[in-house]
């Protein structure tokens, strides 16, 4: 993209704010953002008070800052985490403000950092970041997520390109992806809704005990929880606000029970967690439990989220997408979990959504999503397993089994 402004940019914006979060006249709005997106920032926050936003606070990251603290920082600084920050944040979405993400981060940002300090920084903001966390899994406000073309990402991208030429190119996907192209983006997104809502309709009324993945390298069973509910597209928040989680979004998505997951699993594109890219994962699952895992890059940073705590090593989402989707078709790999997830069936570990369960679990306390074989971590990392060699069955309590999808596509 030119140093000019590209009207895209505010039809971007206008549907993070009328889609994406659904923002209601009179609410606050957080937002973080990667230094690199604050034109993108800027026109959203604009965008946002044209919607009738009260307050828009944004909080910007900066990966010369990160990048410092590896550098410089004292060994006990990576036990240390902005637990006031994350408090603030979790207090604010308790009174109702709305929460959207700006993603764009440098895949390789700690590539050849401590590993040692990596996984110890993860995880102090993790548990610092658990009471905000909690409130999104749960819905309890409105929140998306949109992402910014950056140069570090577009260089991950389009490694052989000029980067003016690597920024524009993946500033294009986005778009696309994001489906902002047509004269009427906030209407594609209705229509798009509407189909990811037909689809979640036909999986409920199977009411499938499990799924069962296989393909190259895989041949998983995903217990699915009791009382699980498929969710795909806008959902309603606790809030009563309609609201699309990711822009974009292909997937339709449940709880599985954290109980019930059995067999082998390989990953179908990398995972960039936290800065590292982690590629050719491929673990085993015992009663629910990973108790085997290898990668062929960032093994041991794996080791170290799978330590995370007793909830990471299970599951807290399965998610279901069509190989022949629109960011699939691009043929490219963003080397990001918010479009690669949408490109492929994936799995999630960590923390469940409360959200994926009939009447939206709005009666469930903790002990009744737990009772129900829902999942509880500090973590939530989502990783592809699908792809045109996979079939995904399911399979009902009495047993029978029936195509869910054939060499990744839906079997209608």
């Amino acid at each position: 993209m030119s140093s000019s402004h590209d009207p895209r940019l505010d039809r971007l914006a206008e549907v993070a704010v009328r889609v994406g979060l659904g923002l209601r006249p009179g609410q606050e709005l957080v937002m973080t953002a990667p230094l690199e997106a604050l034109p993108l920032a800027r026109c959203i926050t604009a965008e946002a008070y044209k919607a009738g936003a009260s307050l828009v606070t944004t909080l910007v990251g900066d990966d010369a800052s990160t990048l410092a603290r590896f550098a410089h920082a004292p060994d006990a600084a990576f036990d240390t985490a902005a637990g006031w920050l994350y408090e603030g944040m979790a207090k604010a979405f308790r009174n109702g403000a709305a929460r959207l993400a700006i993603a764009g981060d440098d895949p390789s940002l700690l590539a050849g950092q401590d590993t040692e300090k990596v996984a110890r920084a993860n995880r102090a903001r993790s548990r610092a970041y658990q009471p905000a966390l909690e409130l999104i899994a749960n819905f309890s406000t409105n929140w998306t997520i949109v992402s910014a073309a950056t140069p570090a990402w577009a260089r991950t991208v389009f490694p052989d390109r000029p980067p003016d030429e690597a920024v524009a190119r993946l500033w294009n996907a986005i778009f696309a992806a994001s489906r902002i192209e047509g004269e009427d983006p906030v209407g594609a997104w209705a229509a798009h809704n509407r189909a990811l809502q037909r689809r979640t309709e036909v999986l409920n009324g199977h009411r499938f005990a499990a799924l069962r993945f296989r393909g190259p390298g895989t041949d998983l069973t995903v217990g699915l929880a009791d009382d699980h509910e498929w969710c795909g597209g806008a959902t309603t928040a606790r809030n009563g606000i309609v609201c699309n989680a990711n822009i974009p979004t292909e997937e339709v998505f449940t709880t599985p029970h954290r109980l019930r997951v059995e067999g082998t699993v390989s990953a179908t594109k990398p995972l960039s967690y936290q800065g590292t890219l982690i590629e050719d994962i491929a673990v085993r699952f015992a009663e629910g439990r990973i108790v085997e895992a290898k990668a062929r890059t960032g093994g041991d940073v794996l080791a170290k989220v799978l330590d995370t705590d007793e909830g990471a090593r299970r599951l807290g989402e399965v998610a279901l997408v069509p190989a022949s989707s629109p960011i699939s078709a691009s043929g490219l790999l963003f080397f990001n979990t918010l479009y690669d997830e949408n490109a492929a069936s994936h799995i999630a570990l960590g923390q469940a959504y409360s959200k994926c369960f009939r009447n939206g679990g709005i009666d469930f306390g903790e002990d009744d999503l737990t009772a129900r074989g829902a999942n509880r971590s500090l973590i939530h990392i989502d990783w592809m397993i699908g792809s045109a060699e996979v079939d995904v069955d399911g399979v009902s309590l009495d047993g029978t089994v029936e195509p869910v999808m054939r060499r990744g596509e839906w079997v209608d």
